[in-house]
Protein backbone atom coordinates (compact mmCIF):
# COMPACT_ATOMS: atom_id res chain seq x y z
CA UNK A 1 0.00 0.00 0.00
CA UNK A 2 1.30 3.58 -1.02
CA UNK A 3 2.34 5.60 2.15
CA UNK A 4 -0.35 8.17 3.08
CA UNK A 5 0.17 11.65 0.69
CA UNK A 6 0.58 13.67 3.89
CA UNK A 7 3.34 12.21 4.89
CA UNK A 8 6.34 14.60 5.87
CA UNK A 9 4.10 17.33 5.20
CA UNK A 10 2.85 19.97 7.41
CA UNK A 11 -0.09 18.97 9.40
CA UNK A 12 -3.30 20.72 7.82
CA UNK A 13 -5.48 23.49 10.09
CA UNK A 14 -8.70 23.52 10.59
CA UNK A 15 -11.11 24.14 13.11
CA UNK A 16 -14.51 22.54 14.22
CA UNK A 17 -16.22 22.41 17.17
CA UNK A 18 -15.43 19.75 20.77
CA UNK A 19 -17.50 18.10 22.73
CA UNK A 20 -18.41 21.27 24.76
CA UNK A 21 -19.46 22.59 21.46
CA UNK A 22 -16.13 25.21 21.95
CA UNK A 23 -14.61 26.09 18.32
CA UNK A 24 -11.06 23.58 18.58
CA UNK A 25 -8.17 25.32 16.44
CA UNK A 26 -5.74 22.89 14.61
CA UNK A 27 -3.16 22.41 15.03
CA UNK A 28 -3.18 23.04 18.56
CA UNK A 29 -2.43 26.40 20.42
CA UNK A 30 -1.90 28.12 23.86
CA UNK A 31 -1.91 31.77 23.97
CA UNK A 32 -1.54 32.02 20.37
CA UNK A 33 1.47 29.53 20.21
CA UNK A 34 1.62 26.25 18.68
CA UNK A 35 1.80 23.58 20.88
CA UNK A 36 5.21 22.25 20.66
CA UNK A 37 4.29 18.09 21.40
CA UNK A 38 4.00 14.99 19.48
CA UNK A 39 0.01 14.64 18.98
CA UNK A 40 -1.75 10.94 18.05
CA UNK A 41 -5.07 12.03 16.13
CA UNK A 42 -7.02 9.51 15.66
CA UNK A 43 -10.92 9.97 13.07
CA UNK A 44 -12.71 6.91 14.30
CA UNK A 45 -16.33 5.92 12.97
CA UNK A 46 -19.31 6.15 15.68
CA UNK A 47 -19.28 6.95 19.10
CA UNK A 48 -20.75 4.99 21.32
CA UNK A 49 -20.13 1.97 18.88
CA UNK A 50 -18.47 -1.26 20.71
CA UNK A 51 -14.86 -1.13 18.08
CA UNK A 52 -14.83 2.96 18.67
CA UNK A 53 -15.32 2.91 22.23
CA UNK A 54 -12.91 0.03 22.94
CA UNK A 55 -10.61 2.58 21.20
CA UNK A 56 -10.93 5.72 22.65
CA UNK A 57 -10.72 4.36 25.92
CA UNK A 58 -7.13 2.71 25.17
CA UNK A 59 -6.06 6.06 24.08
CA UNK A 60 -7.27 7.55 27.62
CA UNK A 61 -5.96 4.54 29.22
CA UNK A 62 -2.45 4.85 27.34
CA UNK A 63 -2.40 8.71 28.38
CA UNK A 64 -2.14 7.64 32.60
CA UNK A 65 1.14 5.91 31.92
CA UNK A 66 3.42 8.34 32.66
CA UNK A 67 5.45 8.52 29.24
CA UNK A 68 2.49 9.37 27.19
CA UNK A 69 1.92 12.74 29.21
CA UNK A 70 3.52 14.98 26.73
CA UNK A 71 1.75 13.61 24.15
CA UNK A 72 -1.77 15.33 22.40
CA UNK A 73 -4.17 12.89 22.25
CA UNK A 74 -7.45 14.32 19.86
CA UNK A 75 -10.35 11.91 18.63
CA UNK A 76 -12.38 12.51 16.19
CA UNK A 77 -15.39 11.46 14.37
CA UNK A 78 -18.94 12.70 12.54
CA UNK A 79 -20.83 12.94 15.59
CA UNK A 80 -23.20 15.66 16.52
CA UNK A 81 -21.62 17.58 19.55
CA UNK A 82 -24.17 16.56 21.81
CA UNK A 83 -23.41 12.92 21.03
CA UNK A 84 -19.76 13.65 21.64
CA UNK A 85 -20.20 15.56 24.74
CA UNK A 86 -22.28 11.91 26.07
CA UNK A 87 -19.33 10.35 25.04
CA UNK A 88 -16.69 11.95 26.62
CA UNK A 89 -18.37 12.17 29.78
CA UNK A 90 -19.92 8.17 29.97
CA UNK A 91 -15.94 6.82 29.12
CA UNK A 92 -14.30 9.36 31.12
CA UNK A 93 -12.06 10.60 28.08
CA UNK A 94 -9.66 13.16 29.13
CA UNK A 95 -8.46 14.60 25.67
CA UNK A 96 -10.36 16.42 22.98
CA UNK A 97 -12.75 15.01 21.21
CA UNK A 98 -14.02 16.58 18.10
CA UNK A 99 -16.94 16.68 16.29
CA UNK A 100 -17.13 16.64 12.21
CA UNK A 101 -20.41 16.87 11.15
CA UNK A 102 -19.06 18.60 7.82
CA UNK A 103 -16.07 16.08 7.41
CA UNK A 104 -13.84 19.47 7.35
CA UNK A 105 -10.61 17.88 9.16
CA UNK A 106 -11.58 14.75 7.08
CA UNK A 107 -10.89 16.36 4.33
CA UNK A 108 -8.04 18.14 5.11
CA UNK A 109 -6.55 14.67 6.09
CA UNK A 110 -7.92 12.91 3.29
CA UNK A 111 -9.53 10.16 5.46
CA UNK A 112 -12.16 8.77 3.17
CA UNK A 113 -15.00 6.04 4.06
CA UNK A 114 -14.56 2.27 4.52
CA UNK A 115 -16.58 -0.83 4.15
CA UNK A 116 -17.62 0.43 0.64
CA UNK A 117 -18.29 3.48 1.58
CA UNK A 118 -20.39 2.65 4.46
CA UNK A 119 -18.84 4.22 7.23
CA UNK A 120 -15.76 6.53 7.87
CA UNK A 121 -12.46 5.04 7.49
CA UNK A 122 -10.34 4.61 10.93
CA UNK A 123 -7.24 6.31 10.51
CA UNK A 124 -4.83 7.49 12.93
CA UNK A 125 -1.99 10.09 12.47
CA UNK A 126 1.28 10.59 14.44
CA UNK A 127 2.55 14.29 14.29
CA UNK A 128 6.26 15.72 15.65
CA UNK A 129 6.54 18.52 17.94
CA UNK A 130 7.00 20.83 14.47
CA UNK A 131 3.54 20.00 13.17
CA UNK A 132 5.20 17.48 10.21
CA UNK A 133 2.90 13.61 10.03
CA UNK A 134 4.99 11.39 10.30
CA UNK A 135 3.33 8.13 9.97
CA UNK A 136 -0.63 6.75 9.90
CA UNK A 137 -2.36 3.64 10.09
CA UNK A 138 -5.36 2.94 8.09
CA UNK A 139 -7.38 -0.12 9.39
CA UNK A 140 -10.78 0.36 9.96
CA UNK A 141 -11.24 -3.41 10.77
CA UNK A 142 -8.93 -3.40 13.81
CA UNK A 143 -9.68 -0.69 16.65
CA UNK A 144 -6.82 -2.64 18.57
CA UNK A 145 -4.46 -1.41 16.06
CA UNK A 146 -3.97 1.75 16.70
CA UNK A 147 -2.92 2.25 19.73
CA UNK A 148 -0.26 0.02 19.53
CA UNK A 149 0.72 1.93 16.08
CA UNK A 150 0.61 5.07 17.53
CA UNK A 151 3.23 4.24 20.57
CA UNK A 152 5.33 2.33 18.27
CA UNK A 153 5.48 5.51 16.25
CA UNK A 154 5.74 8.09 19.57
CA UNK A 155 8.54 5.92 20.43
CA UNK A 156 10.70 6.93 17.05
CA UNK A 157 9.93 10.47 17.99
CA UNK A 158 11.27 10.06 21.20
CA UNK A 159 14.52 8.25 19.90
CA UNK A 160 15.34 10.95 17.70
CA UNK A 161 15.90 14.49 18.79
CA UNK A 162 15.78 15.61 15.23
CA UNK A 163 13.33 13.94 12.94
CA UNK A 164 14.62 15.64 9.77
CA UNK A 165 14.16 12.30 7.17
CA UNK A 166 12.55 9.01 7.39
CA UNK A 167 15.22 7.65 5.17
CA UNK A 168 17.29 8.60 8.09
CA UNK A 169 16.06 6.30 10.45
CA UNK A 170 17.82 2.97 9.98
CA UNK A 171 20.92 4.64 10.97
CA UNK A 172 19.86 6.33 13.73
CA UNK A 173 18.03 3.24 15.27
CA UNK A 174 21.36 1.63 15.15
CA UNK A 175 23.20 4.44 16.52
CA UNK A 176 20.69 4.50 19.91
CA UNK A 177 20.56 0.73 20.28
CA UNK A 178 23.18 1.32 23.06
CA UNK A 179 21.83 4.62 24.73
CA UNK A 180 20.60 3.93 28.12
CA UNK A 181 18.02 6.45 28.31
CA UNK A 182 16.79 5.47 24.66
CA UNK A 183 16.29 1.82 26.71
CA UNK A 184 14.33 3.19 29.19
CA UNK A 185 11.87 5.38 27.36
CA UNK A 186 11.53 1.90 25.22
CA UNK A 187 10.44 -0.04 27.65
CA UNK A 188 8.58 2.30 29.39
CA UNK A 189 6.74 2.39 26.34
CA UNK A 190 6.43 -1.26 26.06
CA UNK A 191 4.62 -1.23 29.29
CA UNK A 192 2.42 1.24 28.33
CA UNK A 193 1.78 -0.82 24.82
CA UNK A 194 1.22 -4.20 27.23
CA UNK A 195 -1.51 -2.18 29.88
CA UNK A 196 -3.31 -0.65 26.92
CA UNK A 197 -3.67 -3.75 24.83
CA UNK A 198 -4.41 -6.19 27.91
Amino acid sequence: MAPHPLINKPAPEFSIPDANGHMFKFPPEVQGLQVKKPIALFFYPESGSLSCTREACQFRDALTGRKMTDVQVIGISHDSVPKQKQFVESQNLTYPVLSDEKHVAYKAFHVGKSFLGLTDARTTFVIDNDGIIRDSLSDTMSSNAHIKFAIRALGKLVSQPSVESSSKSHDVDAARSDDSSFSQTRDELGRVAYVAGA
